[in-house]
């Protein structure tokens, strides 16, 4: 995704045509621009310290009265009818929504997710004139192998917290001790606890070259990087930047769509083809009105909780290994983990501008031709399964690929162990090189 070709098929188009508008491109290039200021009547709950080009300590302090205001406008909120069917096709179900903010507003307990992630290492430092929030976890172990993961969105640093102890301390979960990993977990541009961008040109070639600078400030000088949807666009530009230390890097949503689509498709590819044309219809909803209006957007979502619930949990829902639920993929005190970290960063209208940077000049899912030894995962329930022909294709250093039988978009999220087990597996031959 390093500069893309991202052109929004019209809806005369042929069913092909529309794949071709989607799927062309070199690679996506974008990140988040400004947010939106927030009304003096309800000051933003977090005030991020100014960061420096030293390593900061931080903690996650919401203040109280942050968490009263939730609880406040939860209570008031105005539900719509119940729409006119009872599944998830027009979006979240009334009873499924309440059912949520009902446990938001009376069991869900924030300070205890806080507890959780200040219990971990976390800092801020300025790279490129904004300030990163990352946490970096060292293993106990010699010769652990540094590694940057790296979300998307609607995700988090959330996603990767139970990757942690089996990837820092594989011995305590079933791995061996020369498998162990040095663990970055930064925050995106306009994400959690790092700084909003003040202007445009944040893209994800912008974000690599940070991770860059990061690695190398944390004083490493051979790692890898591993990075899912957005994460992954961030990951394959690594891939084009080629930072110095960099040696290897894991995906779990391959960008290697061909430019030219196969006339005559292998079943696999057909599979890839028909996902991807049914997320371009379907499922895009969310995707055109965050790459074109992410500012109109950002208004309701910073100023409803429920509106930026329901938001990110109808991705959950759609994007999940799950039998018709989220809930069957992940707790709900784990997505309200992660919804609470938006609704309290307000980073709404932020984060939905990496959709904007990403398509003003086109896209698509072809981050072109990468020399670095490349490794994917490829998850059942993936939004497209991507066929390991197009990444040879792609990637001349393929070093690892596999396809495992459970699990979705949000990899690390959903399967932690299995995730965990992928990683070991995928850098385990450039550990020595």
């Amino acid at each position: 995704m390093s500069d893309p070709q991202f052109d929004l098929p019209r809806e005369d188009m042929s069913r092909r045509n529309v794949l071709r508008g989607l799927f062309q491109g070199t690679a996506a290039a974008a990140l988040a621009a400004t947010l939106p200021s927030v009304a003096e009547a309800a000051p933003s709950p977090v005030a991020l310290p100014a960061a420096t080009d030293e390593l900061v300590p931080f903690k996650v302090a919401v203040p109280q009265r942050a968490i009263d205001d939730l609880h406040r406008r939860l209570a008031m909120t105005r539900w719509p009818d119940a729409g006119t069917v009872s599944d998830w096709s027009q979006g979240v179900p009334l009873d499924a929504a309440k059912t949520l903010v009902g446990h938001w507003q009376s069991r869900y307990d924030w300070r205890k997710f806080e507890r959780k992630l200040n219990a971990l290492p976390q800092y801020r430092t300025r790279i490129d004139g904004l300030g990163i929030h990352f946490i970096h976890v060292k293993s106990k172990h010699a010769n652990a192998l540094p590694i940057i993961l790296t979300h998307g969105w609607p995700g988090s640093v959330t996603e990767f917290l139970k990757v942690i102890g089996p990837l820092t301390d594989p011995t305590a979960f079933g791995g061996r001790a020369e498998d162990a990993f040095h663990v970055v977990i930064p925050s995106m541009p306009g994400f959690g606890w790092s700084d909003k961008p003040t202007e445009t040109g944040w893209n994800v070639v912008r974000t690599a070259q940070a991770w860059g600078v990061l690695m190398q400030r944390l004083g490493y000088t051979k790692w890898v990087a591993q990075g899912g949807d957005w994460g992954s666009g961030v990951t394959h530009a690594l891939g084009h930047v080629r930072p110095d230390g960099l040696v290897a890097a894991h995906v779990n949503w391959p960008l290697v769509f061909p430019q030219q689509l196969p006339e005559h498709p292998t079943p696999e590819e057909k599979a890839a083809m028909d996902a991807a044309a049914k997320f371009s219809g379907d499922q895009f909803g969310y995707f055109q009105e965050q790459a074109t209006r992410p500012q109109t957007v950002g208004y309701p979502l910073t100023d409803s909780p429920v509106g930026q619930a329901m938001w990110i949990y109808e991705k959950f829902q759609a994007w999940t290994d799950n039998q018709g639920r989220p809930e069957d993929a992940l707790t709900v005190d784990e997505m309200l983990d992660n919804i609470s970290l938006y609704w309290f960063t307000e980073t709404a209208a932020s984060s939905a501008r990496i959709y904007w940077e990403n398509t003003r000049h086109g896209g698509g899912f072809d981050a072109g031709r990468i020399e670095l030894p490349m490794a994917a995962t490829i998850f059942p329930k993936e939004i497209y399964r991507a066929p390991k022909a197009w990444a040879q294709a792609h990637w001349p250093n393929l070093l690892y690929w596999n396809e495992v039988d459970r699990g979705g978009h949000f990899a690390a999220f959903e399967q932690p162990q299995l995730f965990s087990e992928e990683l070991r597996k995928a850098f385990r031959s450039v550990r020595g090189a």
